[in-house]
Order: C-alpha cells, then structure tokens, then sequence
C-alpha cells in the first residue's frame, strides 16, 4: 500500500516523484519498460522553450515560463549539463515577419523575458550560416538545451536516494477504486495506493478511461529527427525554429548539450501509438526544411535517426489536476511540448494538488534535492584522470573510444539508484554507444559487463528490455 502510485517514469513522472520525495510520504514510480525515459521524454529535442509560443492565458504558457526560469538551477542540483544558449524563430516572408510581432506579444503577455526582434544584418551577424534569405528573426534569450533523458535519470536516481521505490517492467492492465484506494492491476502484481498521479504520455487516455475518466482524448504525434556528427555541431549556435504552424514549432536546428546537431521533428498524427518507425518522406522532410533554415547542413553526417511520439491533447493545453470522474486520479496528461521546458514547474504544481489532498506533510529532515555528480571521464584534464585511475583501475580502461566512456562509468550507471538493466540504459547514462560507430566497438564489451554484474548469462542482456536480446544460442 503506497500513499502515491506515479505512472509513468518519463520527464514529468522522474520529476514530480524527486519533488514529492521530500515527504515522509511512501511512494512507487512506475514504468511498464525496463527503464526510466523510455516514452516521449527519450526522443525528445532538449529544447528548454522561453514561453512565447503557447496561448496567453494557458496553464502551459504559465508552466513553460515558469519552467524555463527553475532549469538552470534544477539541474545544477542534479548536475546535468544545462546551455542557456538561446532561441530564434526566422522569418523568410513579410507575412513570417509580422507573424514574429505576433510571437512578441504573446511572449511579453505570457512573461517571457528580454525577447528582440532582429532585422537581418543582425541575424546573420549572430549566425552566419544561416540562409542569406532569412529576413529576420525573433530572439529569446532565456531559451536552452538540455539533455532529456539525462535529466529523467537524474531525477529519478534523487528520488530513489530519497526513498521513492522504482518498479520496472510494471504495465497497468486494469484499475479499481473504493473509498479509501485505488488499486492497479499490473503485470507486478497488483498495487494499491491512496492517489495515483497518471503521468503515462501517450497513454494517459488510456489509463484515465481504466480508471473511470473518459474526459482526456490524447493523439500519437510523431516526430522524426536526424543526430549529427559532432564535427558539424559548431554549425549554429542558437536554437534555430522556423515560423510554427497548427502542428507546433516546425523543424528545428539545434546543438545539443553533448556537441551534436540535432535537425526534426516532423509532425503526423498517427493512430498506433507504438509506432516509432522512421520513413524516408519523413526523413525527406526533415533535410528539406531544416536545409531552408541552414543551406550548409549535409544529412551525410548523421550518425543515427529516431522518432518520438508526443502526446497531444485535443484542446493543445496541459491536463493536471484531480480528476472530476474518480478523485484518487490526478491527471498529468497532455504533456507534450513544451512539457520538457516546464517540467520543474509541473512537479511544483502536483506538489501543490497533494498538499491540498494530504494537508499538511512533515519534509524529511534528511532530504536532499541533489544528485551527486557522475564521473565524466573525457571531460577530465590528464591529472584528475591519473588520480581516479589510482583510485579505481575500472577508469583506465576505455570501453567506447568514439565518446572516450571507461569500465568505471559503466559500473556506475549499472550500480546507481533505479541503475541500467540493458544496453541502452547503458547508452543513456554514460554515451558509451552514442558516437559515430553507434556500439560497433564498444556494444560486446557493454553486454559482457552488464551480465557480469547483474549475475546472468549474456543471452539474458537486451538492447532496451523485452524481447530485444543482443544474442542467441549459437549454431550448431
């Protein structure tokens, strides 16, 4: 029995749980993966939106604005890399051009801070790779980047620390409620709590309707993307949007915190919300466009491409609060962008509905809202390398030399709280897989020391749990 169940282990659940786990409260992330950001959070832009974009007026306006203001700091405590490298939307008409005012205005209304609209020697001064037909841009500064999934496990590994209990693999299959709980039937076993917070993405339409409310309707948006090689990512050096359209912010243009260029998404709706298959008119799509913002961007550098599903709302505005049809449900649910850019200030917002729901809730004297820093190994100088080699041989003992990624950081990411079960957790926490070879180096050495340390045969080691074993039996 738990005084909070929270469904889905995505940005907005890791998030909400690290915050709520200053209570002496009892409380389970749950996931139906083997791993934490395995949802809309894992295939995400790490864009951290200054707020101009969504209506005035609207939950997500305020929450965005909000968010983009605690990030910085959010994930200094949690040292994640954070950029505040700041955000420009470019018009290529007169009619894009008065559109910008327009994005002005409402940022000034939604209390977006120091925007400027540039004329175009202005632009091009600041990005001179960008399409000599641009004729100006709106500038936010307080935009960023972010690592999406760096700052779920991050938040996740706080909330363990701080006794929040993660349950993998547990898909809710059914739900029932009394007076007094609200129990899940899952692949687990069945788990019974006080409240659950339904933070399931694409899914919270469907865990709402298990659980009596037929109100939320969510939408599949994929999204597909490219991811440059790091040799092409000092091509721009602010996020790079075009124009938005009724299907969001268009194809971007960004570096990454890790020194990539990121280039996507499209946007489709789409009925299987499984569904993270890339297309070559997708593809297509996205060298078309982002080539309309950057002429010089060649897609021959990618080194991978993906798709994300984001989970859209039929009225485009955040769902959070308690449900009208079943008061143990507190809804989290349309939660797409810019949800990333907003969740610290989300996490602060369902702190507010619990409180209001338990009354007062003593704070754990020994809470801590921190995460200590993981060793990064090739952002080390040659003498702090020498002493941690001193100290732990695993360190001097390269496993993926395209991200310089050591034996050390893979122990830690398979030992930490809510630790890697599989290859790509592995990849998530550490890089070891994410350079231009894509694991063609380092991907057997990562299944042995992944079975060596959980204690199982490597015939057991999955790519990113389920059925994605790495290996077989052999042939006879």
């Amino acid at each position: 029995m738990y005084d909070i169940a929270i469904v889905g282990a995505g940005v907005t659940g890791a998030m909400t749980a690290r915050e709520l786990s200053q209570y002496d409260l009892k409380i389970a992330l749950l996931d139906k993966c083997n791993d934490v950001a395995m949802g809309a959070t894992k295939a995400n832009s790490g864009i951290v939106h200054a707020g101009f974009d969504a209506a005035e007026g609207s939950l997500m306006a305020k929450l965005n604005v909000e968010g983009c203001a605690m990030m910085a700091e959010t994930c200094k405590k949690l040292n994640v890399p954070y950029k505040n490298n700041g955000s420009l939307v470019v018009a290529f008409s007169e009619e894009e051009t008065e559109h910008l005012q327009k994005l002005y205005d409402r940022g000034v209304k939604n209390g977006v801070p120091d925007m400027k609209i540039l004329s175009k020697e202005e632009l091009l001064a600041m990005e001179p790779n960008l399409n000599p037909d641009a004729c100006g841009a709106l500038y936010a500064p307080t935009a960023g980047i972010v690592c999406p999934y760096e700052l779920t496990i991050a938040a996740t590994e706080c909330a363990v620390t701080n006794g929040v209990e993660f349950i993998r693999n547990c898909e809710v299959k059914a739900v029932e409620t009394d007076d007094e709980k609200i129990t899940l039937d899952t692949t687990q076993g069945k788990i019974e709590a006080k409240y659950v917070i339904n933070a399931a993405g694409v899914f919270a339409d469907d865990l709402a309707r298990m659980a009596g409310d037929d109100t939320i309707h969510i939408t599949a948006r994929r999204g597909e993307y490219f991811l440059l090689d790091k040799s092409v990512g000092n091509t721009v050096n602010h996020t790079i949007f075009q124009c938005p359209s009724k299907m969001g912010k268009g194809i971007l243009v960004a570096q990454t915190v890790d020194g990539n260029l990121l280039m996507g998404p499209t946007a489709e709706d789409i009925e299987d919300k499984s569904d993270v298959s890339t297309s070559n008119a997708g593809l297509n799509n996205v060298k078309k466009f982002a080539a309309k913002s950057v002429p010089t961007i060649n897609a021959r550098n990618a080194i991978t491409s993906f798709t994300g599903l984001r989970a859209h709302a039929d009225a485009h505005e955040f769902i959070i609060g308690v449900s009208e049809k079943n008061p143990r449900l507190i809804n989290a649910a349309g939660i797409e962008s810019p949800g990333l850019s907003s969740s610290p200030a989300i996490a602060k917002y369902i702190d507010n509905i619990v409180k209001s729901l338990f009354g007062d809730l003593t704070v754990k004297a020994d809470y801590d809202d921190t995460r200590e820093a993981p060793v990064r190994f090739r952002h080390m100088t040659d003498e702090e390398r020498e002493e941690l080699i001193k100290k732990n041989s695993a360190y001097g003992r390269i496993i993926c030399r395209c991200e310089t990624i050591t034996e050390g950081e893979i122990l830690d990411a398979i030992h930490a709280p809510a630790g890697a079960r599989d290859v790509d957790g592995v990849k998530r926490r550490t890089r070891a897989g994410m350079g231009r070879c894509q694991g063609g180096f380092c991907g057997s050495k990562v299944v042995e020391i992944l079975a060596r340390e959980l204690g199982c045969e490597l015939n057991d080691i999955t790519k990113f749990g389920g059925n994605s074993n790495i290996l077989f039996d052999r042939t006879k």
